[in-house]
């Protein structure tokens, strides 16, 4: 999750995308015969739906301030309770390795390309400070505008943005609403707990 301090567009210079923080735009409902779980609450191909129909609104996505210096957000109305985001990513900006605390998920990018490398292996949630990871668990994605991913509750990632020159803006929804996010740093295969935030420390 950003750094945050206070409601509406933010900015934070060392911030992350697997999560993010308020202001208030409604880019619309899902789209009807969505498929859901069978309580009602939005499964992954709905999140991803969801970001995907949001990434194509061009006059939202143009609503977003970019900052050259640092990460901006704004909350968006998400699909039955879960939490949405709208990030603009200056160059070379990126989150670091964190997971969602459980939550599910899906982002796109709306414009320009973000760099995506996760782990194809559920970690423990707990009990350990440092891993080493086996080789082959590495697993990397480019996404160009109008392309994206949804991920399960275990997944551990870092994204990017790669460009030197220009900004990448990016759709993410979660379910349910993000309860923490560990954070990591990695050093060759050694994944290391660093930090685990809470909603009360973004919000």
């Amino acid at each position: 999750m950003p750094d945050v301090s206070a409601p509406g567009v933010r900015t934070s210079p060392s911030a992350s995308p697997g999560a993010v923080p308020p202001g208030a735009v409604s880019p619309g409902a899902a789209s009807p015969g969505t498929a859901s779980s069978a309580s009602g609450a939005p499964g992954e191909a709905e999140l991803l739906d969801f970001a995907l129909r949001t990434a194509a609104d061009r006059d939202l996505v143009a609503s977003l301030p970019l900052d050259p210096e640092g990460r901006t957000w704004l909350r968006v109305e998400g699909p039955q309770g879960s939490e949405a985001w709208l990030i603009g990513w200056p160059p070379g900006a990126g989150t670091g390795w964190h997971d969602h605390g459980g939550s599910h998920g899906a982002f796109v990018t709306a414009g320009g390309e973000l760099y995506e490398q996760s782990l194809a292996v559920r970690l423990p949630t707990e009990g350990w400070k440092t891993l080493e990871l086996a080789d082959g668990v590495d697993r990397e994605r480019r996404l160009t505008a109008g392309r994206g991913r949804a991920f399960g509750p275990h997944h551990v990632h870092e994204v990017i943005n790669p460009s030197l020159e220009r900004h990448a803006v990016s759709v993410h929804a979660y379910y349910p609403p993000l309860p923490l996010m560990r954070r990591y740093s990695r050093t060759g295969q050694v994944l290391r707990l660093e930090q685990v935030e809470r909603p009360e420390e973004w919000m």
